[in-house]
């Protein structure tokens, strides 16, 4: 063991001086330990701000809201009597769903069969929509003299009421079922048709300039170049055209008649249960809500920021 000897001053002059003797490896400074890893509680690391604002957002403010409308439902109903109120509507809607696919004839069916049915030919007519608009975009947005021809008349056109449509529907088609599915291709066509044609138009020219030096044909520029880069406005179109399709599908049944549930409705009224009519009116949202909240998450699904 290596040691020193080092003189010490003990105190005032008359004091002798101490001689202390140091090791000198144990004075040399040792390498600092490893930092002990954190064992914070598990509940201790919890974001609790975060987690409280989330449940404020999705549970508290939905279920406020809702109660606010009970509360003006119910202040709406005790002011005007043939308003049902929320307890007697829920009875009704409890009563209703408990058999929704009940079947006794042409113009009496249950709900379920009712809201399937609508749903048929809204998958229809935006089906077709989607085939015959998409593409269409896509030639638009990519040829300027088609553009040019072409939107002047999606101008003149497209603010035409989707109603308006259906009496020409019915007179093309002989039937009511096929006119209804007109009046949704002719209202979903229009957004499918801008929005990819603006996707399209937006396309960064680079794009196209690495596409003509690989001498890519119109049919590899279209799928390997401008669909994916369309996609996120092609999506946006396609969750308007279904949104609209929705509305008007509803308004188009409480005209032609059959099976729908805007023709049960309609039907309802003309059998004065004013509760059934709110059960559809909630039915309606409910579903509109399911489709839009199914494509807003599709469009997100693709879109990329820049």
């Amino acid at each position: 063991m290596t040691a020193t000897v080092r003189t010490l001053s003990a105190g005032p002059a008359a004091a002798p001086p101490v001689a202390e003797v140091i090791d000198l490896h144990a004075a040399s400074p040792s390498p600092p330990a490893a930092a002990a890893p954190s064992r914070l509680p598990l509940l201790a690391r919890v974001d609790w701000r975060g987690v409280w604002e989330t449940l404020v957002k999705t549970v508290a403010g939905p279920c406020l809201g809702f109660a606010l409308l009970i509360l003006g439902w119910q202040l709406v109903s005790n002011a005007i009597p043939e308003i049902p109120s929320p307890a007697v509507t829920g009875k009704a809607a409890l009563a209703l769903f408990a058999d929704p696919f009940y079947d006794n004839g042409p113009n009496d069916q249950g709900i379920g069969w009712n809201l399937l049915s609508s749903l048929r030919r809204v998958a229809i007519g935006f089906g077709l929509a989607a085939l015959v608009g998409i593409p269409a975009g896509f030639v638009i947005g990519r040829f300027a003299a088609v553009s040019a021809v072409v939107s002047p008349l999606i101008s003149l056109l497209r603010p035409v009421s989707p109603l308006a449509w259906l009496p020409l529907g019915l007179l093309l088609f002989k039937a009511a079922n096929l006119a209804a599915i007109w009046a949704i291709f002719i209202c979903s066509i229009w957004p499918m048709i801008i929005n990819t044609a603006v996707g399209v138009t937006r396309v960064p020219q680079d794009y196209m300039n690495v596409a003509r030096v690989l001498k890519l044909s119109e049919w590899k520029v279209m799928t390997r170049v401008l669909l994916p880069a369309v996609l996120p406005y092609m999506l946006t179109g396609v969750r308007l055209s279904i949104s609209t399709a929705w509305l008007v599908i509803v308004a188009a049944e409480m005209l032609t008649g059959g099976v729908g549930i805007g023709f049960w409705l309609w039907d309802e009224w003309n059998n004065l249960k004013v509760e059934h009519i709110v059960i559809a009116i909630f039915v309606i949202g409910i579903v509109g809500l399911v489709l839009e909240v199914l494509l807003t998450q599709l469009v997100k699904r693709f879109t990329y920021a820049d």
